[in-house]
């Protein structure tokens, strides 16, 4: 059974729409005479000369990121838990066998090529939570910009050189694994 809800009846000062564009106006003439009399400060950021980067919250999430131990090896183990947990899937990771002799033959894999979409990415982290090296961080960089598709998309190469180095403990190089 439908349930008939009756709107309320407008008012005439409801229905010219004037008060509501008068209010407005003055609001804007309040903040304009603000500014001229120097009441106000001045709460625009002139970007190129100015960043955020002094005012961004430590909960801040730009973009992602791999990064590499202090000895400059890659983190990643190639898992693609990343690749599957990424809601517009963004990310493409092409895994690639470790050599016979190496004596990290127990890890398996390592990423041949990793990819991010950065026009795909929503910038949800949860490729940084589900990593289970560390292997993925989101930076807090927020001017990504590129002239085509093609350059908005961030190879291995890429995503290391803006990631740089993380220390810690990575588990693909602990011999007692």
């Amino acid at each position: 059974m439908a349930i008939t809800i009756s709107r309320p009846k407008l008012t005439l000062k409801e229905k010219l729409y004037v008060p509501a564009i008068v209010s407005g106006l003055l609001i804007t003439a309040r903040h304009f005479f603000r500014m001229l009399t120097g009441k106000t400060k001045d709460t625009s950021m002139q970007y190129p000369e100015e960043k955020w980067d002094s005012h961004l919250p430590d909960y801040y999430r730009g973009a992602p990121a791999l990064v590499k131990d202090e000895h400059g090896r890659e983190r990643c183990v190639a898992c693609q838990l990343c690749e599957f947990i990424c809601p517009p899937r963004a990310i493409t990771i092409k895994p690639g066998e470790i050599a016979e002799g190496d004596k990290f033959r127990k890890v398996e894999k390592y990423p041949a090529a990793f990819d991010i979409d950065m026009i795909r990415c929503i910038y949800c982290g949860l490729c940084e939570e589900v990593c289970p090296e560390s292997a993925i961080f989101l930076q807090k960089q927020y001017a990504i910009t590129g002239l085509t598709r093609e350059e908005m998309v961030h190879d291995k190469e890429k995503l290391y050189e803006i990631g740089g180095l993380k220390t810690g403990l990575v588990h693909k190089w602990n011999d007692k694994k």
